[in-house]
């Protein structure tokens, strides 16, 4: 039988019926009996509105706002067997956390992009090896759908947990050693650090140093790989030094290291905006000015390569972007699609610095 409900109008105000029973939270019947069509419809339109008109998923939708409905998640993860939920995995410290201002973009940007498709964000840090466990048994135990994971390193066992557990993850940057396994979306850091060292070049800079980020990341290897690109030979160990970590107090201790190996130094590009501002307030300390004497580059063109003195010039990396398509490739997984990695372009942003 057609159902002739699904094509006539919905009614203005809730029917006398529901006005009654308004003491207790509306139901699925509730909603049906206020947009005009039948309970099976309501159920096909809070399911993905497969085989319903436009006109009766917009009844349905009128209908649920004015009722007050509110989709039970519980018993729809119950039917559907899925969670709706993403965890959201920094394997750095905690404290990095909050110092970094780029986790705080990539967490907005996902957040969002979840939002718009009724989907939580569960964050989780796992910094040391007792909290990567924790991390593992939470995402094998089926509490979330899938894993967007940031700042992985070279060998984490979660990796390979997450392998096995065959759950839909995608990694912000390229997971070393992974590349073949886990989808993931990247800013070309190799390609921006090419474009630094070549700019301080330009620049007239003839000793060009460098502060890598640790080497078991993608931002730590691709980044040094772009300025060897660029000094080949040139690129003497006394010019680089190595960070443990993307942090202020990492570019400081480099900063110092690298005036002890090579005082000559003219220019220093510096993997990340946080630790550049370490290493100009060594630079300071040391009585070197900037650009003067040291010209400074940076990358991730963070909110802190505004606030140091003088601005920063450095990389800019979408990382906004990142964060949205980090999202589409996750949903696309869920839908089983599959996915296909994404490098995405970076640009020289000029200031006093360099």
């Amino acid at each position: 039988m057609t159902e002739h409900t699904e094509t006539g109008t919905a009614p203005l105000q809730p029917p006398r019926a529901l006005r009654r029973r308004q003491s207790r939270p509306p139901t699925i019947d509730d909603v049906a009996a206020a947009s005009g069509v039948s309970r099976g419809t309501v159920s096909r339109v809070l399911n993905g509105g497969h085989y319903v008109s436009p006109k009766a998923q917009e009844a349905v939708r009128r209908a649920m706002q004015r009722t007050g409905y509110v989709v039970n998640n519980n018993a729809r993860s119950l039917a559907t067997r899925r969670s709706n939920y993403v965890a959201f995995v920094v394997s750095e410290p905690q404290e990095l956390l909050f110092e970094d201002p780029n986790f705080g973009v990539l967490m907005r940007a996902c957040t969002r992009a979840l939002s718009e498709n009724d989907i939580g964000m569960v964050l989780m840090v796992a910094g040391d090896h007792k909290e990567r466990e924790r991390v593992s048994r939470y995402a094998r135990g089926g509490y979330v759908d899938g894993l967007l994971l940031i700042s992985a390193h070279t060998g984490d066992e979660m990796l390979q947990d997450f392998d096995r557990a065959e759950l839909p993850r995608v990694c912000c940057g390229r997971p070393l050693g992974h590349e073949g396994a886990i989808p993931y979306v990247a800013a070309d850091d190799r390609g921006g650090a090419r474009m630094m060292t070549q700019h301080l070049l330009d620049a007239g800079r003839r000793r060009v140093a460098t502060i890598t980020g640790p080497l078991d990341t993608p931002g730590g290897a691709d980044r040094l790989a772009g300025y060897r690109d660029v000094l080949g030979e040139a690129a003497t160990p006394d010019l680089v030094v190595s960070s443990p970590g993307f942090t202020y107090a990492g570019g400081e201790q480099a900063m110092a290291e690298l005036l002890r190996q090579a005082p000559d130094l003219d220019a220093v590009f510096v993997a990340a905006d946080l630790m550049a501002a370490g290493a100009l307030a060594t630079l300071r300390r040391a009585g070197r000015s900037v650009p003067g004497d040291v010209a400074v580059g940076g990358f991730d063109d963070s909110p802190v390569a505004m606030t140091t003195e003088p601005a920063l010039t450095t990389i800019r990396q979408p990382l906004a972007r990142v964060g949205r398509e980090m999202v589409q490739q996750l949903l696309r997984q869920f839908d089983g699609e599959d996915v296909e990695p994404l490098v995405l372009p970076t640009e020289l942003v000029l200031r006093h610095s360099a």
